[in-house]
């Protein structure tokens, strides 16, 4: 801008006002891929979801995703967990050395700082009350093993009486009745239910249309999202405020995805009890982590 142009533009406080207010503005750190179901004033919650088969030529229907999150001396430690492909976590070995230690107080340190575990699909919201924006669009959502686990017994009913059902099929589905509410402070899932199969549309190319909106899951759990052995043990010592870092031989994170069915779903100790976690997307910042803790729980993360 020349000297004749701040002339003109003299006493003109609007271009300046609206930069200041653009830098004033917090960031904000919601994925609007995640759709998020909303609880009532009463803190129930209701909605019903249709789960999605795989997108484009990925073969599993879901990502299966660990991540740590808790904060420290020198700030919030809240990243994804390299066992999710197969890789070397520092924060487990620390984890694991706690545990071991005999003290009941180092094992309720691990347990706070432990590995979480959660679930991503693609759904279709067939009817959001809370939001009915939402409904008739395709999002990801983010859950824990309780829903999984309702998941697996459709497929696998406990009974002779009851026909398996792939929740995840186009055609011979069936839509889940998400059914929130708050127990001891928790969220509670356990009167979410899937409905009787039925199809999802009765219009190929509509079904078509809805696959071909569906988003990633192969890129949740890419070795690109998650940070090398010796950035997060560089990390995790800045975050507990200690000079030494833990365990120095840095291990490497695994070169390339791993089939979540074929990372192995060791029970670690410290993983037992339930425990608060954020549903925050994945690399979410402290202050979303800390926004949404009171979502669902960590391996019985929902």
């Amino acid at each position: 801008m020349g000297f004749s142009d701040m002339k003109k533009r003299s006493g003109d406080v609007s271009a300046l006002s609206d930069k200041m207010e653009k830098m004033n503005d917090k960031k904000s750190y919601k994925d609007d891929r995640y759709w998020r179901p909303e609880l009532d004033k009463s803190s129930n919650g209701y909605a019903v979801i249709r789960f999605l088969p795989a997108p484009g030529d990925e073969e599993l229907p879901f990502a299966r995703l660990y991540t740590h999150g808790f904060q420290g001396k020198g700030g919030w430690f809240i990243e994804n967990c390299p066992t999710t492909i197969g890789g070397k976590c520092p924060l487990c070995e620390v984890n694991n050395d706690l545990w071991n230690s005999g003290l009941e107080s180092d094992k309720d340190i691990a347990r706070q700082r432990k590995r979480r575990l959660s679930y991503i699909s693609n759904i279709l919201v067939v009817s959001d009350p809370s939001n009915p924006q939402n409904e008739g669009k395709v999002f990801l959502y983010k859950y824990g093993k309780k829903i999984f686990d309702k998941i697996q017994e459709s497929m696998k009913p406990e009974f002779a009486d009851e026909t398996p059902v792939d929740p995840f099929d186009f055609w011979k589905g069936a839509n889940f009745k998400l059914k929130i509410r708050q127990v001891e402070g928790y969220r509670n899932y356990d009167k979410s239910e899937f409905d009787s199969a039925s199809p999802l549309l009765e219009d190929d190319s509509e079904l078509e249309a809805v696959w071909k909106k569906e988003h990633s899951l192969a890129e949740i759990i890419d070795p690109n999202n998650f940070k090398s052995y010796a950035e997060l043990k560089a990390k995790l010592a800045r975050v507990l405020g200690e000079g030494a870092e833990p365990h120095a031989t840095p291990q490497p994170v695994a070169s390339a995805p791993v089939s979540p069915a074929a990372v192995s779903a060791e029970s670690l100790p410290w993983n037992d009890t339930p425990q608060q976690v954020a549903e925050a997307t994945p690399m979410a910042s402290a202050s979303s982590y800390q926004q949404s803790n009171d979502d669902e729980d960590d391996e019985s993360l929902a």
